[in-house]
């Protein structure tokens, strides 16, 4: 495909949507990447990271291996996903912790609608797509209701964190944040971020290399062999994961972090009782959010 410099400035601040959704624990930066309509190609683009194209680059031919991955597209989409995180990580955990009802509001509208619109590519819904969006839905709600565990802080569970969350990263519907909430590495991660802790970077990273590199090849697989399959479990996770993301919640469970700061580990979903209009209407801006940028994304594609 070929791209003009506004295409890769585009595809820039498609990757700073999907950094700041990647960042807050419940929401998947693979949700963005279907909304904007480069879901199929960054699979692709991962997959094309193997031994054929590393071959490429360890003889010198950077050039062919830059093409083989699609560099160009990759490049991009990562300067904006690392402008994201490395800007808002600070921004946004301090709104998680100050203003969690609209921070979740809005994304709570955001999911919402990636849920339709997400669903609507379902070409048809048979014997085999309705199971596959229960099973999406039951493994989505169950991930939201389990209980962060206690972990160890080595290396070589940082490497495992990053391998595991990645893949959950470029799943729309599952976060790769909660999924570090779970193995009780969240804050630590952003920790990590925030005072640049390169040990800890560096691994992590390591692990969600290989992490991702690995995925992404059953990931491409199935949607381009059980497409309706695939979308139908994509869309329950979807669905299923609006439970975590549900703006009123109340603290069941309490952890104290480096900076001796009470943050909340274990929550649980209650009725509206404080902003709900602010909380509506930010709802309907996350929704209606998703329906520009998928209409964006479609008339750019034609």
């Amino acid at each position: 495909m070929e791209r003009g410099l506004k295409d890769y400035a585009l595809l820039m601040l498609k990757g700073v949507g999907m950094g700041a959704a990647d960042v807050v624990p419940g929401v998947s930066g693979g949700t963005i990447a279907f909304i904007v309509g480069i879901y199929d190609e960054l699979v692709d683009s991962i997959k094309s990271i193997n031994g054929k194209s590393l071959k490429l680059f360890f003889t010198g031919k950077w050039g062919a291996f830059w093409k083989a991955i699609n560099g160009n597209f990759l490049i991009s989409l990562l300067a904006g996903i690392g402008i994201s995180v490395f800007s808002l990580a600070k921004i946004i955990t301090w709104l998680l912790t100050d203003h969690p009802v609209m921070v979740w509001a809005f994304f709570f509208g955001l999911v919402l609608a990636s849920t339709w619109f997400v669903g609507k590519d379902i070409k048809e819904w048979n014997k085999k797509t309705i199971p596959a969006f229960i099973i999406g839905v039951a493994v989505a709600y169950y991930i939201t209701v389990a209980t962060p565990a206690e972990t160890p802080s080595n290396l070589f569970f940082i490497f495992l964190c990053g391998a595991i969350a990645i893949c959950a990263m470029i799943l729309p519907g599952i976060s790769g944040s909660f999924i570090l909430v779970l193995l009780g590495k969240y804050f630590f991660i952003m920790e990590a971020v925030k005072t640049l802790d390169i040990t800890v970077l560096l691994v992590f990273f390591v692990g969600a290399f290989i992490g991702i590199t690995s995925f992404s090849r059953i990931l491409s697989y199935a949607l381009k062999h059980f497409r309706n399959i695939t979308l139908a479990v994509l869309t329950g996770f979807m669905l299923g994961s609006l439970n975590k993301v549900w703006p009123w919640k109340e603290t069941i469970e309490t952890f104290t972090d480096n900076h001796g700061v009470v943050k909340p580990l274990v929550e649980s979903n209650i009725l509206p009782n404080q902003y709900v209009v602010e909380a509506v209407v930010l709802m309907i801006v996350g929704f209606f959010l998703v329906y520009f940028l998928e209409k964006l994304s479609t008339r750019s594609a034609k």
